[in-house]
């Protein structure tokens, strides 16, 4: 167990390094980019990276699949089991590849329909097209072996590696958008890092497991020996689907129901959600391996308290996600880009229900995926079918706001009422009060750490659209207020939040 929570907390400590230096590019680059390409091309790349996700929808179930049968011989160090696993990977994963280059082939034929009226040559939207498409299969043929680094709780390889050669390659089209503001130059750079990312990371692979043979020749006669592997990929891709839906396809579901220049507005959006949900990511994220090492012990009781522990942390950090983007988002928008930028705010309350929602979750999700609970098909297809219907119906009618409500509306339904009652009844084999009775105090926690808070800070005489100055002090100080008011309020209220600050603090 101590090296269980050591390797945790190394993931945790080398990601967050990671973040702070993305952040910082991130946001700068976002602001190059806009000025030197253009707005719709920034769309442009947003919406081709949506067409490539769903190509890769072939993808979806099986790198879970694997990684959830690689927790126990990597427990027991059962060496040739790891590697006729990996073999099986990898010869799926070709086999994948080669559907979707065929796929992406006959999609890029209607191109000219999709995007008659983008305002961009077709050159540059073929060219950024199969650059992306390529850095894919790259990844398909070359790093399929990764997944090796995160069950057995190595990520931290995975980010000094490969983040490095991302925030290098961002530094030089920074550098190349800046003095030469050309759009073929910059999606080169994304397609010649995407190469020099994969090599590095399969390098350091080689180094860290020499012993690694994976024959993938030999992949189609293994998959006899390990059918499990299929019937589980068949469950899990059906919930991969539905979770890409819900979670990937907005800005496509934008540029079909709104406009391709609502798909850079909203991603801006995006850039700031997903950095600060990335910091706390940094944190949770790293215990997902562990929890899969945990749930192989088979001890139920610790593995049962060490789930409210985990919850206690997903909801506070949902909590504080909250309450961080809903009071700084929009001046930080101001001052980052213009007021030009800043989108309705209804749109900002939705996406902040939403936030909560996925980052809450997480906790039924890791041990969902740890016992590999996915026989529950119908729920999949009842969330697609709820958020496709919401999201068609009142997307026509109110664009991205109707989006928003066929997210939140499917995920109420089905991961916030069933899943619990799923991994209670099949996972941990007790009854789903005992769940219900506990989460009940988590949200009326997570709601008054977010409402009270809110109403302090606006009483604060700071004005945050003054300056950035001015910003950052309204923020530091409305941060202040929330966790002098939310940190005891978990303590004394929220089970397995003392013992999980205890295992932090002593580890």
């Amino acid at each position: 167990m101590a090296e269980r929570i050591h390797k945790s907390i190394l993931n945790a400590k080398v990601n967050l390094v990671f973040y702070f230096l993305s952040l910082f590019f991130a946001f700068f680059s976002r602001k190059i980019f806009l000025d030197c390409l253009g707005v719709d091309f920034i769309g442009l790349t947003g919406t081709l990276g949506n067409i490539l996700g769903y190509l890769n929808l072939a993808e979806l179930g099986i790198s879970a699949s694997v990684g959830y049968f690689l927790f126990k011989p990597l427990q027991s160090n059962n060496r040739e089991e790891i590697q006729e696993i990996l073999s099986v990977l990898g010869f799926l994963y070709r086999k994948i590849g080669i559907i979707i280059l065929f796929a992406g082939i006959s999609v890029s034929l209607f191109f000219p329909l999709i995007f008659s009226k983008a305002g961009l040559s077709f050159y540059i939207i073929y060219f950024s097209f199969y650059s992306f498409l390529g850095s894919a299969l790259i990844g398909y043929f070359i790093n399929f072996r990764q997944i090796l680094l995160s069950a057995d709780q190595k990520n931290y390889l995975v980010a000094i590696y490969y983040q490095s050669a991302n925030l290098c390659k961002i530094a030089l089209q920074i550098f190349l958008a800046y003095t030469y503001k050309n759009l073929f130059v910059w999606v080169f750079v994304e397609f010649l890092f995407g190469i020099i990312g994969c090599i590095i990371l399969n390098w350091k692979i080689n180094k860290e497991y020499p012993w690694l043979n994976v024959n993938i020749n030999n992949g189609k006669a293994l998959l006899k020996k390990y059918p499990n592997i299929t019937g589980k990929t068949r469950q899990i891709f059906i919930h991969k689907i539905k979770d890409f839906l819900l979670i990937k396809s907005d800005e496509l579901f934008i540029f079909i129901f709104v406009s391709l220049k609502m798909v850079a507005l909203y991603g801006n959006y995006l850039i700031i959600f997903s950095k600060l949900i990335s910091l706390f990511n940094s944190i949770t994220n790293s215990i997902g391996a562990s929890v899969g090492n945990l749930v192989a012990e088979g001890h139920r009781p610790h593995i049962i308290n060490v789930f409210w522990q985990i919850t206690a942390l997903h909801h506070f950090v949902a909590a504080t996600l909250c309450y961080s983007l809903y009071n700084f988002t929009e001046p930080f928008i101001y001052h980052w880009l213009g007021s030009s930028y800043i989108m309705d705010h209804n749109i900002l309350i939705l996406l902040v229900i939403f936030i909560y929602i996925t980052n809450s979750r997480n906790s039924v999700d890791n041990f969902n995926y740890a016992y590999g609970l996915y026989a529950d098909v119908w729920s999949a297809w009842a969330e697609l079918t709820i958020n496709i219907s919401i999201t068609i119906i009142c997307g026509l009618k109110w664009g991205i706001i109707g989006i928003l409500l066929g997210k939140i509306t499917s995920l109420l339904l089905i991961v916030v009422i069933w899943k619990p009652c799923y991994l209670y009844h099949s996972g941990f084999k007790e009854p789903i009060f005992n769940y219900w009775k506990s989460v009940t105090r988590n949200y009326i926690v997570s709601l008054i750490a977010i409402i009270i808070p809110t109403c302090l800070t606006r009483l604060l005489p700071i004005d945050p659209y003054q300056n950035i100055g001015t910003w950052v002090l309204y923020a530091l100080s409305g941060m202040a207020i929330y966790f002098v008011i939310s940190i005891p309020s978990y303590c004394i209220c929220v089970k397995g939040t003392k013992d999980c600050l205890h295992r932090f603090i002593h580890k």
